[in-house]
């Protein structure tokens, strides 16, 4: 599993059958007993990494497309179900909006949402997700948690069971009922109700759930001007042309998913004004048509006739796609999501991202492929050979490859990959203008490629572009940012005859990931000198103002100044400087020989000191204020015990200091953790030590770390 759970997972092909509808009656019986109006069933994909909906009720399948093939990884609640092997529970629009954002502005309706698990004690086969209105209770109730739980439970038995049986499992028909086509009297029941609805003045039809026209009264044929001859088992907005607006279809979608009361005016050309309100139930909506004689002074833009707008699935998945590539940080989280959630959303089973340098084609990353030696074929080939990559990165023009055998055609000079795939998409990364790589998706099987596919997938292409770009940018800015730390920071400490030395630096997690902290180890005569400190702020200005006060400790420790000199010296230097930043700093003296350290302290945490026998104290040292503030402020000195053995821990306030967490239990807990582990080898210690810090995931500040251990004598 991708959160690193040792339970295997059960990949469940949807090539074959099983002997009867396992799923759908599994699905149905469990909506019912918890009242539920919609749901679904994913099962684990034959590779173990994407979950495929194998069975859908209630509503439309184009309702979850985006969602149909969804990777381990994704941020939605079936995948997190499986990841965590929990029950997931979303209790309205604005959860839905606050934690599965995508999911939000795709479906932006009021309903509930449970995800659960269908697992036995060691394998994942899995998981089922239904929904309910959006008047269902903020909360999931006891009863209905109870009864998911057991029936994804009763199902992952029978699962087990089939494949012990090998008896492999197929996705199923989907479960959306409907009455079926046909005029009044087969759908109105008693002849007549058929004559009572007839003889209303305003306009009423019935829809299922996909939209399909069912039945039309005569006012409403009247009214909306298309015979009934052409209105019956057509969607509403694909049989009159001036309902041919995403808005309306989502008018529907948001009837049906929160069975709520829906309305909508729309203007029948040239200049009447209708009403459209849609009354939802489990099997379809009832509408009433009127004329809206008070909206006819509205000024509202209608698609002119002929006007072919893109379906709204495709804008949904366009807004899901989109969405996930705004959370792509540096290239390879470009492959990954490109991988978890494009490749899944149009059936594509591998993909490699290319980028272009110097004239030739660079791999930047792949996902899919067995044999990495395959991919590697198309590093460092030059942008001069004929091939469909350069082709469509020298063009701008994508190529879709329905078959080897049409590559072999339009390239007899180069054989088809060998790669064991059949068809393949090439989309140019044009971003700004220019192209900075391609995206190619590779198919299992020939593939074809009809005209709205490939404007969906061209469009994607301009998305990944867009996010490629970006990362690109966000990538060079964190190679400079780690260059420049590093030039500043000692690339090593200088060994010492008395003292172990350790040292780790961490940057901040948010901004450059480049900052003030820094420390130093620097061998005196006899002695041995170090310091540690924080310029304030983590940015190249803090890095650069670290590094001249690092020199300047440095230079004053050199001369053979004091610790209370070399603070004060310090401290006039950057007020000489004209910096608006100021700095903490600890500086100490080291004698280990006559086992004492002498310190000053400017402002900074305070070290922690574990004794031989363990025991651990933190150093309240005298100290002064930050450097940079005051031009005649003193630094007083502390002389400490140092017995060989004794470990001295300095380190900066990114350590301890996290949003919520009280510094003073900080300490005493990295106090007692020295406690337990402070006699292993330093540099195991120091990576522990990092470990154990809270802050080290998500880190606001910069942290840096300096063990110092006196060696025993003799």
């Amino acid at each position: 599993m991708s959160d690193g759970q040792s339970s295997a997972q059960a990949p469940l092909t949807a090539r074959t059958r099983v002997g009867r509808p396992l799923l759908s009656l599994a699905l149905a019986s469990m909506m019912d007993d918890v009242h539920a109006h919609a749901g679904a069933v994913y099962l684990l994909a034959a590779d173990g990494s994407v979950l495929e909906m194998a069975v859908m009720a209630g509503l439309p399948r184009a309702f979850a497309a985006p969602w149909e093939r969804v990777g381990l990884s994704a941020p939605v609640p079936v995948a997190e179900a499986v990841r965590e092997r929990r029950l997931v529970w979303v209790g309205g629009e604005q959860e839905m909006a606050a934690r599965y954002p995508r999911i939000a502005v795709v479906l932006p309706y009021p309903f509930a949402l449970a995800a659960v698990p269908v697992a036995t004690g060691s394998t994942v086969y899995g998981s089922v997700f239904v929904t309910w209105p959006g008047s269902h209770p903020p909360e999931l109730s006891d009863r209905q948690r109870d009864h998911l739980t057991a029936a994804c439970d009763r199902l992952a038995v029978r699962l087990e069971r089939a494949v012990e049986e090998s008896v492999p499992l197929q996705a199923e028909p989907d479960l959306v009922g409907g009455p079926a086509l046909g005029g009044a009297s087969g759908t109105l029941g008693p002849v007549e109700a058929a004559r009572m609805v007839a003889r209303l003045p305003y306009g009423l039809c019935s829809l299922d759930l996909h939209g399909r026209i069912t039945f039309a009264n005569t006012a409403a044929v009247e009214l909306i001007g298309v015979p009934s001859a052409d209105l019956l088992g057509r969607q509403l907005w694909a049989a009159v042309p001036w309902l041919n607006d995403p808005v309306y279809e989502d008018r529907y979608r948001a009837a049906l998913l929160s069975q709520h009361t829906t309305s909508f005016v729309a203007l029948r050309p040239p200049g009447e004004w209708l009403s459209f309100r849609l009354y939802p139930g489990r099997n379809g909506l009832s509408v009433r048509i009127s004329r809206a004689r008070a909206v006819t002074e509205m000024n509202r833009s209608v698609p002119p006739p002929g006007d072919t707008s893109p379906r709204l699935v495709t804008i949904s998945q366009m807004l899901s796609l989109a969405g996930a590539l705004t959370e792509a940080a540096g290239v390879q989280d470009v492959v990954q999501l490109v991988a978890d959630e494009v490749a899944p959303a149009v059936g594509s089973h591998a993909l490699v991202l290319l980028g272009s340098r110097a004239g030739r084609l660079h791999v930047l990353g792949h996902r899919g492929y067995p044999d990495p030696q395959v991919v590697e074929r198309f590093d460092g080939l030059p942008m001069t050979e004929r091939t469909p990559g350069t082709h469509v990165l020298t063009s701008g023009v994508p190529g879709f490859f329905e078959s080897r055998e049409q590559v072999q055609r339009l390239y007899p000079d180069r054989p088809a990959p060998p790669d064991g795939f059949a068809a393949w998409a090439y989309l140019p990364l044009i971003a700004s203008g220019r192209p900075v790589g391609i995206c190619m998706l590779a198919y299992d099987e020939p593939h074809r490629f009809p005209a709205d596919e490939r404007a969906v997938l061209t469009s994607l292409g301009g998305l990944i572009a867009q996010a490629f770009e970006r990362a690109m940018l966000y990538d060079a800015k964190h190679r400079l940012a780690h260059g420049l730390q590093a030039a500043l920071l000692p690339h090593s400490l200088p060994p010492l005859p008395d003292i172990e030395a350790a040292a780790r630096y961490l940057p901040a997690t948010q901004g450059m990931e480049i900052g003030g902290d820094f420390y130093d180890l620097v061998p005196t005569q006899g002695l041995a000198a170090a310091v540690i400190g924080d310029v304030q702020g983590h940015n190249v200005t803090a890095a650069g103002l670290m590094g001249q006060i690092r020199t300047a400790v440095r230079c004053y420790t050199t001369v053979g100044q004091t610790p209370g000199e070399v603070m004060r010296s310090t401290n006039r230097l950057l007020i000489d400087l004209g910096s608006d930043l100021f700095a903490s700093c600890l500086y100490l003296r080291l004698d280990p020989r006559r086992g004492r350290a002498v310190m000053a302290r400017a402002g900074h945490p305070p070290p922690l000191l574990r004794r031989p026998d363990g025991r651990v104290r933190v150093l309240d040292l005298a100290g002064g204020p930050l450097l940079g503030i005051d031009e005649a402020a003193a630094y007083p000195t502390t002389e400490v015990d140092l017995a060989p053995g004794s470990v001295l821990v300095l380190y900066t306030d990114g350590l301890i200091e996290s949003p919520g967490l009280d510094i003073e239990d900080a300490l005493a807990d990295l106090g007692r953790h020295l406690t337990e582990v402070g006699d292993r080898p330093l540099d195991d210690l120091a990576d522990d030590l990092v470990r154990h810090s809270a802050t080290t995931l998500e880190r606001a500040d910069d942290v840096a770390l300096l063990l110092l251990r006196a060696r025993e004598t003799g």
